[in-house]
This record gives C-alpha cells, structure tokens and sequence, in this order.
C-alpha cells in the first residue's frame, strides 16, 4: 500500500493505491498518517480509494479506527471513490452504516463545505 496526501481547501486528501492489509513490514499504518494529520489540527479527511485493489479485515479496522479517531476530535472522515467490490466489502462490515461514501471526489470535498 501506498499513501500520498495532498490539501483542498482545508480537507486532508489520502490518495491510496493497492491493498489495505496487514503488512510484515513496520509500515506506517493508515491510521497513523490520519492521527498525524489529527494532531496538527487538520479535522477533514478524506480517503480517495480509487486505486484500492482489496481490503482485509485489519483494513476494515484502520479505517474504523481512523473514522473514531476524526469523529472524536469534531472531525469528518469521508471516502470517495470506491470500487463495487469493495463496497460490498463495506456493506458486510456495516461501515456504510457509519461513513459518508461519494461516487465522484469534488462532490466529496462539496460536503464538507456543507457540513
């Protein structure tokens, strides 16, 4: 997995790329990159996984934790961009029940504003 971030605005945007899985690698976890951004006072997050290939259940559980970790601070965490898959990989999880979901990014980074 590969994370890069970028600003809009005053959203924090993680654009991710391949799989979202347990790693044997000490890689910095998406949970971490989203509490550093927490940290320095940033409260708007979104996840672009427009090239998430597959997510396992410690994926499902770095995002869930990412999306307390936002929602405790006052935050948003949003998520934009994902694939048929694995939003039934959501719905199964039930994190359609918790997290805000957009077909299309600028209409993502639109609800924050509306929020």
């Amino acid at each position: 997995m590969e994370i890069s971030a970028r600003e809009k605005s005053d959203v924090i945007i993680f654009d991710i790329e391949g799989e979202i899985r347990r790693s044997d690698v000490s890689d910095v976890t998406l949970h971490q990159l989203v509490k550093d951004q927490l940290d320095t006072g940033k409260r708007n997050i979104l996840l672009n996984f427009k090239n998430v290939e597959f997510i396992d259940s410690f994926g499902v559980g770095e995002i869930l934790a990412s999306y307390i970790s936002t929602h405790n601070l006052g935050g948003k965490l949003k998520i934009a961009k994902i694939s048929k898959k694995l939003y039934l990989i959501f719905q199964v999880t039930m994190l359609t029940k918790v997290l805000e979901i957009f077909e299309d990014e600028e209409v993502a980074l639109e609800s924050f504003i509306k929020d």
